[in-house]
């Protein structure tokens, strides 16, 4: 339950502290000063989105901090799971800069908006005129019924379920896609496959051949300088190598007068080493060199091959080539065992869906079962609230797996005798909506475990004997339940521990919404102008005390 709740520089608010009771808490107070934008503190520390149109001085962060106790909530698995210490008393911030970033914090650790959220799912409810106009839709209506039957668990089970078949549904879908597409294409890839492999193609092969065609076309150049160069080097009358031993073997001579000359034949001595071994190399080649028409044909075919394979592809090199050639074999090889892979993926979308179909089949048990008692207590709960004649008609109907399970709720309404219940949308008037909406609130209450209910005027269309019995039921919820009651009735604001009061404060050049808590004679006052307008009556204020007397 809320113990503190600080708001700080958040829209008409420049600053507001609650300490709310444990059970039964009101606030009143005129249209517009400020209710709401309570809410929509309350809201962001509940993990809502915000922007900076929030701030109250713009040039000052927003911070809004509640303390809850959360001793009796069982929340030490989502504690760990989050990676949070636990604490009793968990404080929850929100903080807004005036650039609009914003952190949030449990217990002074960061925390995503997710993280957020999910403590804040488990720590307050709050009803809203939102959730009024929602009870038509039938997800809502959904909803209502599984925290009803405390399907919690089997409905967590089912939507697990849901995401892994609907996975699997996919894949399969894709696998019989790329079937389709590759058995239209697999005559064509076999073709290209077999194409590429007659080629036989090896990486850097074409710059092999290239090399090797340029050698046989110019065979009888290349084999006439390299007998040149054997010439120069040692076979000619001024050949290198025959005078360069020359030139060592004076250095050698004169080596014995002066020592520096000896590594100068030595340098030259390993000159002429590599000028032998460069010599042997070239005869060497020269003998290689030799026109071979038939190998020049063989190397032209092979590089028009080569040269046609990279214009049919749109590839720049034997290596594209080789590439594309694996991965035309991967296809072809896929779809040999297509049907294999098809086969796998549909056992496993049937497996998973028998899974779901069975976590589907207990949901839907579940609420065919409590649907009936649900009824029954509606119906009582509305007679309670001045509708003798309210029936409820719910429909369960059978449709395909969706995420909320195999069925569409539908709850039908007829406040009148002898109307038969119809849509909730086509029957219900606004005093009406409010009611049932209180009613089912009250049954959802007895089933969760939610610390914190609020109700934002739900009082709505509602009011003399009517509003007493709604406090009745309010004041029992409290009693298991923190209660906030954000109300314009008189009956509601005086029966609550707590009375808060919002206000404008207008004294400074911009005004600025307020709360205080009321002691017994400003509630007084404050319930009777409820009851007669600004300037009560004695009349008024002593109704006003009966109703204080009442609670």
């Amino acid at each position: 339950m809320i113990q503190k709740l600080l708001i700080k520089n958040y829209a008409l608010i420049q600053g507001l502290r609650m300490d709310p009771s444990p059970h039964f808490n009101t606030i009143t107070g005129e249209t517009g000063a400020g209710k709401s934008i309570m809410l929509g503190a309350l809201g962001l520390l509940l993990g809502n989105r915000a922007d900076t149109k929030v701030l109250f001085e713009d040039e000052n962060k927003c911070v809004i901090e509640g303390v809850f106790n959360v001793s009796k909530l069982n929340l030490e698995t989502l504690f760990e799971e989050s990676e949070l210490d636990y604490q009793h008393e968990t404080i929850i911030r929100r903080e807004i800069s005036a650039s609009g970033k914003s952190r949030a914090f449990i217990n002074d650790t960061p925390v995503t908006l997710d993280v957020m959220s999910s403590f804040g799912s488990r720590l307050v409810d709050i009803h809203s005129q939102r959730d009024t106009y929602l009870l038509g839709s039938p997800t809502y209506q959904l909803h209502i019924i599984d925290g009803y039957a405390v399907n919690g668990e089997i409905l967590d089970k089912y939507q697990t379920s849901y995401k892994i078949f609907k996975h699997k549904e996919s894949a399969y879908q894709e696998l019989k896609r790329q079937a389709e597409e590759l058995s239209k294409e697999a005559d064509y890839n076999h073709f290209l496959l077999e194409e590429l492999d007659k080629s036989s193609l090896q990486e850097g092969e074409q710059a092999t051949l290239e090399e090797e065609l340029q050698i046989i076309e110019h065979a009888e150049e290349i084999k006439s300088r390299l007998f040149e160069c054997i010439e120069l080097l040692d076979q000619s009358e001024y050949a290198v190598i025959p005078g360069l031993k020359q030139i060592a073997k004076n250095l050698s001579s004169i080596s014995r007068y002066a020592e520096h000359f000896k590594p100068l034949g030595e340098r030259l001595e390993a000159c002429l080493h590599e000028l032998l071994d460069i010599g042997v190399e070239v005869e060497r080649e020269s003998h290689k060199i030799d026109f071979d028409k038939t190998r020049q044909e063989e190397i032209s075919d092979k590089l028009s091959v080569i040269f046609q394979l990279l214009q049919k592809h749109l590839a720049t090199s034997d290596a594209e080539l080789i590439g594309i050639r694996e991965n035309l074999r991967k296809k072809v090889e896929r779809v040999q065992n297509m049907d294999e892979e098809l086969d796998a993926a549909n056992q496993e979308m049937i497996k998973a869906k028998e899974e779901l179909m069975a976590f589907g089949n207990k949901l839907s048990a579940t609420r065919a079962k409590i649907i009936p008692t649900f009824k029954t207590e509606l119906e009582k709960l509305l007679r309670d609230l001045a509708m003798p004649h309210a029936s409820i008609k719910i429909d369960q109907t059978e449709i395909s797996p969706a995420p909320g399970g195999l069925d569409k709720i539908s709850i039908l309404f007829s406040a009148n005798a002898g109307i038969p219940p119809d849509d909730l949308k086509k029957v219900a008037s606004g005093g009406e909506f409010s009611r049932l909406m209180f009613a089912i609130k009250y049954l959802l209450a007895g089933k969760t475990f939610l610390p914190t209910i609020i109700f934002d005027e739900i009082d709505s269309g509602i009011s003399g004997e009517v509003a007493l019995k709604l406090v009745k039921m309010m004041k029992e919820m409290s009693l298991r339940h923190q209660v906030v009651a954000i109300t314009h009735l008189p009956q509601i604001a005086a029966s609550g521990d707590k009375h808060y009061f919002v206000f404008k404060d207008h004294v400074n050049a911009r005004s600025i919404s307020k709360i205080k808590k009321l002691e017994a004679g400003e509630r007084e006052i404050e319930i009777a102008k409820m009851i007669g307008g600004d300037n009560p009556s004695e009349i008024s204020i002593e109704n006003a005390r009966e109703l204080l007397r009442m609670t």
